[in-house]
């Protein structure tokens, strides 16, 4: 008399589902990233203009920002007014190629902005190439 033992089918894991779960939480990880832009430490609110057309350029630009209290960063990093125009032509020397643009809070006094493009003219920057930053209202 032969008896005969079933044969147990090895488990196996489903990997067509897993594919398409992987592939959701893929797309799902994609869509809700927010990307992260390098902003200045001191807080700025910007002018807003509703007549000014915004212009088409699109460069990257380190921003160099003016807070309504008097301080002023150039990326992350706050500067004191006095070192400003030594840290500039250190920034220009070390990256010739990289652009600069001018955030100035709505409350920065003009005097301010003053003293920082008489240090961007000492540090050899030509107050042409340093725009300044308005929010344009739609």
């Amino acid at each position: 008399m032969k008896i005969y033992a079933k044969r147990r089918q090895k488990p196996t894991v489903p990997i067509i589902t897993l594919i398409d779960i992987l592939a959701i939480l893929l797309i799902f990880f994609i869509v809700t990233t927010t990307f992260k832009t390098k902003e200045s430490l001191v807080k700025v609110n910007l002018p807003r203009s509703s007549e000014m057309a915004a212009s088409g350029e699109s460069t990257q630009r380190t921003a160099l920002a003016l807070g309504k209290d008097g301080q002023v960063s150039l990326g992350e990093q706050v500067i004191p007014m006095e070192r400003l125009a030594a840290v500039l032509k250190d920034y220009k020397e070390g990256q010739p190629e990289a652009k600069l643009e001018l955030k100035a809070d709505e409350g920065a006094p003009l005097g301010l902005m003053i003293e920082v493009w008489d240090a961007a003219t000492k540090a050899g920057i030509d107050i042409g190439e340093l725009p300044l930053r308005i929010l344009l209202e739609e």
